[in-house]
């Protein structure tokens, strides 16, 4: 961590021992409610992360709106490096929140087995995706392929005139152009490539929509300055009466469903599928083809579009996929788009066997960056052996995003089999429900 220099006053209260909380906390405790010290860039002024958040904690039990001073002390914070988290993944840290990580594996897919770590705090989760890779597994395993690969990034761009907008477009959509934007783009990165851009026009408005590679990294801070890149060099030149009024204009589109990463993707596009034997439907899923087909039906597809789904025609996607990102140190608010799913079950072999797959066209993880910096989560990483690049760019990105669907393949299964059958309640009880105290 970067130490900037301190004052010699603050030096002497680093280097102070205070009995009652320890390393002159106390002292510095009072310099930050005098206000004579930024609580903010405690990490900074004080050099010492861990200590930074000892003094922020005990800032904050003094604080209003805080309604139990005690309550903060309960919220954990020793045996954490505070050192990776600074600068990088979260600020003005207080402690961690400890969640339960479970594993549901063996999930057999694309010839390798993988035990996949699940970090969640709903009971009976884990166990249905266990048992759905079971199912997978005994069935000689699943199938899948990623058939897109590019993080987007979208800046609203207002010009004078629509007519404007329109020649902005025209000369985004000309290869020869687009060669120029990549020039600019790769000035910025040695792992990104812009690959492709379509702009999208409402009057004077342009959203023009950059989908990049970005190895494998989920990429998006890459994307961002490649992007900044390309609209200065444009705004010197022949567009210099653009006016760029945000580097996202919700065309991206980021952590929300939306219509153009259903149709288009971002990130990875994956689709994954398994052929399940009649007598694994019955004997592991305790439920039969012509069930589990006809609920998927009415259900998954029919009334997903009575709701108005959005990308949402499965049974719970986003169970699976937001509790493998938080064991795997993913964004979890990236499940919004991430989860856009449709399922689908078919009878096989004349009826006798299952057909499932599920069609994921914007999952977005990295291997590298984010919150796979941090230990824990690197290490469900390894557990997968996609920790880090790979070998060749984005195939450990790659790779995770079949994990994923695989995973949910798996999740759809199961769950869909207990609610055929009837069985979802009973499996609640019996995991999500602890007994009464006597």
């Amino acid at each position: 961590v970067a130490q900037a220099p301190a004052k010699e006053l603050d030096r002497a209260m680093v280097a102070h021992t205070d009995t009652a909380v320890g390393n002159g906390v106390d002292a510095v405790v009072e310099k930050v409610c005098n206000d004579e010290l930024p609580v903010h860039s405690l990490e900074r002024e004080l050099g010492d992360c861990a200590r930074a958040v000892l003094v922020r904690r005990e800032w904050l039990k003094r604080q209003p709106g805080v309604a139990s001073a005690e309550a903060v002390g309960r919220v954990p914070h020793e045996g954490f490096d505070y050192d990776a988290v600074h600068g990088a993944c979260a600020e003005m840290v207080f402690g961690y929140i400890p969640l339960p990580v479970g594993v549901a594996g063996p999930l057999l897919l694309n010839g390798k087995t993988y035990q996949v770590p699940l970090a969640t705090v709903e009971g009976a989760l884990i166990a249905s995706t266990r048992r759905g890779c079971k199912a997978i597994t005994a069935a000689g395993g699943a199938s899948a392929a990623v058939l897109s690969q590019g993080m987007t990034r979208a800046p609203v761009i207002r010009f004078p005139s629509a007519i404007r907008a329109a020649a902005f477009a025209a000369w985004m959509h000309d290869p020869a152009n687009l060669a120029v934007a990549q020039e600019q783009f790769a000035t910025t990165t040695r792992f990104g490539r812009l690959t492709s851009c379509r702009v999208t026009v409402a009057g004077r408005y342009a959203y023009a929509r950059f989908v990049c590679a970005t190895g494998d990294a989920m990429g998006m801070n890459m994307v961002s300055k490649g992007v900044s890149a390309v609209l200065d060099f444009l705004s010197a030149g022949s567009f210099g009466d653009l006016e760029l009024l945000g580097l996202s204009g919700n065309v991206c589109c980021d952590k929300k469903a939306a219509a153009v990463n259903w149709i288009s993707g971002r990130g990875c596009s994956v689709v994954a599928e398994a052929t399940i034997p009649g007598h694994v439907v019955e004997s592991v899923l305790k439920t039969t083809v012509a069930a589990a087909c006809e609920l998927n039906v009415a259900k998954n597809l029919i009334g997903s579009a009575m709701a108005g789904a959005l990308g949402g025609f499965n049974a719970h996607a986003s169970n699976i996929v937001t509790a493998l990102y938080l064991a795997c140190g993913q964004d979890a608010a990236q499940n919004v788009e991430s989860s856009q799913c449709i399922t689908l079950l078919e009878p096989a072999n004349g009826g006798a066997d299952l057909h499932v797959s599920v069609t994921m066209p914007s999952i977005e993880v990295g291997t590298v960056g984010g919150g796979t910096i941090l230990a824990p989560q690197r290490a469900c990483l390894e557990m997968l052996g996609v920790a880090g690049a790979g070998q060749e760019a984005g195939s450990h990105a790659r790779e995770l995003a079949t994990v994923v669907a695989g995973a949910v393949l798996a999740g759809e299964l199961s769950l869909l089999a207990a609610l055929s059958a009837g069985h979802l309640m009973r499996a609640h009880l019996a995991h999500n429900r602890k007994p009464a105290a006597p």
